[in-house]
């Protein structure tokens, strides 16, 4: 397989000089973890004790790694992107939420981004977060198969109807639907719900797509249960692979409660159960739709390969590949220069309340072996090819 991802000039086509430049600035910071440790704590701070840094947040990280403040903020964004064959989704990425009517809120959101996927060609996609529509205890619970009470069942129909809601409108407008994936101890009874979800509106083809973190040992099996139930009862399943991103909370809360933890015992074990899950869903591509959502150059050149094997053709809309924005763009562009299906995640929100994604992506990035490093080589071959023009 031709390597592809090493053109910087496509990768980075759609940044000027002034961009690239505080990307480099950015994921050099990003690449030094005390400096990440202390500049969280000190955004925090500055936030919660209303400093005026909004300004400065904004110029800087939140511009790079989020599409606006508001659904109309990232359109520009997203035209720009889609003139390099890059689609978007939507991600409305307000976090740690917990009462009823932001909930509300979330589904408003949710529901007007589908909209917005209806009406344009460059957004394929909506999605939602499970705890953007109901509290993370309340998950915990049912997966822990506990009895809720009267006040909590109630409080739980809600939810269910807020999902309903959401999905019957994807079905109807014929938007494809992501649902997040979240920690293992809330995602069981998550699971059931977006399951009961496909039920109902994937019965043409995938239209509700769940979300598989590989990084989880009991993935894989899972989705082969899934496939089963499926065949039974005459469902499409969708489904969005990534590896997944709350792997020190998860050790740490394994070893707390003593109990096996559920992550892959290595790097490794992890690629291995990403690249068989996107092995598995391409051979049950007739019943199956994939959005892998990957940083990993080796996971996207398999794909790739396997689709090429199998004759699959590179825009077949059953198969998309995804990224973050502000990070892989080497992938994501040069994906589409090649005519495969790229879709950005495009997080959107009021500054202040999207700086917990903003955090958590720096981190991420530091403790993913290679990721930051990987992404400033490439910034820096850019600059080095445009000084030498």
């Amino acid at each position: 397989m031709e390597k592809i991802f090493d053109n910087t000039q496509v990768a980075f086509s759609l940044k000027s000089d002034t961009e690239l430049d505080r990307a480099y600035f950015l994921f050099k910071m990003i690449d030094s973890q005390p400096l990440v440790r202390i500049g969280t704590a000190v955004t925090n701070f500055a936030i919660k004790a209303n400093l005026p840094v909004e300004g400065l947040i904004r110029a800087t990280v939140f511009d790079h790694f989020c599409g606006g403040i508001n659904e109309n903020d990232c359109i520009s964004v997203v035209d720009k992107m889609f003139t390099k064959g890059v689609s978007s989704v939507l991600d409305y990425s307000v976090e740690g939420k917990e009462e009823e009517e932001q909930f509300d809120a979330a589904l408003e959101m949710t529901l007007k981004t589908i909209e917005f996927a209806k009406e344009r060609l460059a957004i394929p996609f909506a999605v939602f977060k499970p705890t953007g529509f109901g509290r993370f205890e309340l998950y915990e619970k049912l997966g822990e198969k506990q009895i809720l009470s009267a006040a909590e069942q109630a409080e739980w129909d809600r939810v269910v109807a807020r999902f309903d809601h959401v999905c019957s409108e994807a079905h109807k407008k014929d938007v494809a639907l992501l649902i997040d994936g979240e920690e293992s101890w809330m995602q069981d009874a998550a699971d059931d719900l977006v399951t009961d979800m496909m039920r109902k509106y994937n019965k043409e083809k995938a239209i509700v797509f769940n979300t598989l973190q590989m990084y989880r040992w009991d993935r894989l099996d899972y989705l082969k249960n899934l496939h089963e139930t499926a065949k039974k009862e005459g469902f499409y399943i969708g489904m969005k692979l990534v590896r997944g991103a709350y792997m020190e909370k998860e050790q740490k809360r394994a070893e707390e409660k003593n109990y096996v933890s559920p992550i892959c015992v290595s790097k490794q074990a992890t690629d291995d159960n990403y690249d068989a899950a996107v092995h598995y869903m391409l051979e049950h591509l007739e019943t199956m739709a994939i959005f892998a959502g990957t940083h990993n150059e080796l996971s996207s050149y398999k794909l790739m390969e396997m689709m090429q094997a199998k004759n699959i053709a590179k825009n077949d809309n059953r198969i998309w590949f995804g990224q973050l924005y502000g990070m892989s763009d080497n992938i994501s562009y040069n994906l589409a220069q090649n005519g495969y299906n790229v879709a950005k995640y495009l997080p959107f929100g009021p500054v202040k309340d999207v700086m917990p994604y903003l955090i958590r992506r720096a981190e991420e990035n530091t403790s993913v072996a290679g990721q930051t490093s990987r992404e400033l080589s490439m910034i820096k071959a850019e600059r080095k090819r445009r000084k030498g023009k």
